[in-house]
Formats: structure tokens, C-alpha cells, sequence
């Protein structure tokens, strides 16, 4: 594949540069794009997402039995055409011997879905570090290429993240891992969390505690495209990239469109999708995950992308 420039922050050590040049290339497939598939919500909405039924377009649909198995997760992200497979450290270590291939993002913090904003603001505080990655990483031999950690801008809680964050990042540069950064505005003095406006400056705040990717919301507007109001975010991350949060399940079809649209409208440098690959059964959630790819990695249009989806079509890079 051809090499791409890779921008390699100052805080990244010497001898860690190639390292870090490694794992960027790896990441994002050698065209400097992100495609995060998200594993994650087995803390955040706890079972919620892997067991019962989901809404889709107004219409209940059952969720396969295999996802309520973390198997499920491990088994799509084997055997789809992925940058990164993110998830907390305990599931990768419980299962990253049987998947030794799979491109890891470990995820640092967590916290459940049960205590609203209305009983208390988000707080996600650390649970593991990144010495306990590096850890990992050298005893396991396990391909993990960077950390993951979730802040909430607007928690009266915000400076404990943002601080544990910037120090991850800054730790994992010295080793010279990635850091990709959740960036949710997030508490009871956020009014509206999908605001474009908002959404650009959690963006920025994630570029400035050393982000390498930020992962946000795709923005809700009244008057106008969101594609148009989400250039905002994309500009305030400046040289840090911006993924988006693929959110609760859709139809294929409007979410591989609005994929499309963020990426190769608004200039988003990859897309972090979970529910709507993992909600589906294993050969489903793999052409998914691939078709996302496709719109990702492979600059192909929604058409092709729908018939990968569908079988029709092959991709894989």
C-alpha cells in the first residue's frame, strides 16, 4: 500500500516515532481514516444493546441472540475489514488470545447508562492506565495500537476527565500509541447536546488535550444540512481528526448515505460505528462493517457500499 504523511505530535519521543508512524498506518488502513468499530457498550448501555429488541425507523426489530455473547464482537471484528476494534481493557484480555489479529483500541473509562443527568452529572473516571496497556501489550503480544477515553464537556465533573484524558494521550505518545478521544457535551448545563455548535468546540477540546482522533455526535439542526453545520467541528479539530458516533440503529441504506455524507461532505476523517454492525447477525455485521469501510477507506459511493452490504459486491483492502 502507499504511505501516507504522517503527522507525528512533538510529544512523541525519538525512538518512539516509528512506532507511532506504525500504528497510524495500521489504523487507518494507510489512507490516514479511521474506521473505529465500537464494542464498548457493554458498560455503557449495559445489555441494553445486545438483547430484546431495537427501534428501526419506527419498527421493533429483534436483535440476534449471538450479540447478547461477546463473542459476537470479537467474531466481526476478525473477520471484517476494520482500522481499529475498540473495547475495555477486561474483554480484550479475556479474549484477545483466540483473535490475536485483530488491530485493538483499548478503552481506559466507562460508567453504565443508569444514573441520569437529572440525578447526577456524567463522570467517567479512569479504571485502567496506560502503564497497564503497555502491560498487556508486551506480555500478550496482542496488535493493540492505542487507548480510547471518554469525556464529558459540561459535567461539573469535566476537569477530572479532561485532565485523566490529556494524560493519556501524553502517556500513550510516549509509547507511542494513538489516542482517540469520546467527546460528548454532556450535564445539566448543556441544553441541547447535539448543537453544532457545541459539538465543534468539544472537538476542539479534545484537540487540544493531545487527541489523535476525536469521536463525536452528528449534529441536529432545525434550519439547513447537518453535513453543512458539521464543517464547524471538523475545522475546530484542526489536524486532529474527527469520527463520528454511528448512535442507535438505522436502516442500511439512510445510514450508509449519512456515513457518506460526513466523510466526503463535511471532510470527517472516519466513522466509529457499533450498534449499527453488531445489532445484525455475524455475516450481516461483517458486510456492514465492510460496506462502512468501503464509504471509509475505499472512497466508494453509497451504491456500491449498499451492494457490499448485500452481497453483491466485494470489498476488502
Amino acid at each position: 500500500m502507499k504511505e501516507i504523511d504522517v503527522n507525528v505530535p512533538a510529544d512523541v519521543p525519538e525512538e518512539q516515532k516509528a512506532e507511532y508512524i506504525k500504528n497510524f498506518l495500521i489504523a487507518t488502513k494507510y489512507t490516514g481514516k479511521l474506521m473505529l468499530f465500537a464494542g464498548d457498550q457493554k458498560i455503557e448501555h449495559m445489555n441494553d444493546d445486545f438483547y430484546g429488541s431495537t427501534d428501526i425507523d419506527g419498527k421493533q426489530q429483534i436483535i440476534p441472540l449471538d450479540d447478547a455473547n461477546p463473542d459476537h464482537l470479537f467474531k466481526i471484528a476478525n473477520q471484517a475489514t476494520i482500522g481499529v476494534f475498540a473495547s475495555q481493557f477486561g474483554l480484550i484480555a479475556r479474549y484477545g488470545n483466540s483473535y490475536p489479529k485483530i488491530p485493538y483500541l483499548v478503552k481506559l473509562n466507562s460508567k453504565t447508562h443508569l444514573v441520569k443527568t437529572s440525578q447526577r452529572d456524567p463522570s467517567s473516571k479512569a479504571l485502567w492506565t496506560v502503564d497497564n496497556v503497555i502491560q498487556l501489550k508486551k506480555q500478550s503480544k496482542l496488535n493493540i495500537l492505542g487507548v480510547g477515553f471518554t469525556v464529558y464537556a459540561g459535567s461539573e465533573f469535566e476537569d477530572e476527565m479532561m485532565r485523566e484524558a490529556a494524560q493519556a494521550a501524553y502517556q500513550a505518545h510516549q509509547h507511542g500509541l494513538l489516542a482517540v478521544f469520546w467527546m460528548y457535551p454532556r450535564g445539566k448545563a448543556v441544553v441541547d447536546e447535539k448543537n453544532a455548535h457545541l459539538i465543534a468546540g468539544a472537538a476542539g477540546a479534545g484537540a487540544c488535550l493531545g487527541a489523535d482522533f476525536v469521536k463525536v455526535n452528528y449534529p441536529k439542526v432545525k434550519e439547513g444540512k447537518a453535513q453543512e453545520a458539521f464543517k464547524e467541528a471538523i475545522t475546530a479539530a484542526g489536524r486532529t481528526g474527527v469520527i463520528t458516533s454511528g448512535g442507535s440503529s438505522k436502516a442500511p441504506r439512510a445510514f450508509l448515505q449519512e456515513t457518506w455524507d460526513q466523510i466526503h461532505v463535511s471532510g470527517a476523517r472516519g466513522n466509529a460505528t457499533g450498534r449499527n454492525i453488531h445489532q445484525k447477525s455475524l455475516p450481516d455485521a461483517v458486510r456492514m462493517a465492510n460496506a462502512l469501510s468501503a464509504i471509509t477507506l475505499g472512497n466508494k459511493d453509497v451504491d456500491f457500499a449498499e451492494k457490499v452490504f448485500k452481497g453483491e459486491e466485494l470489498f476488502k483492502l
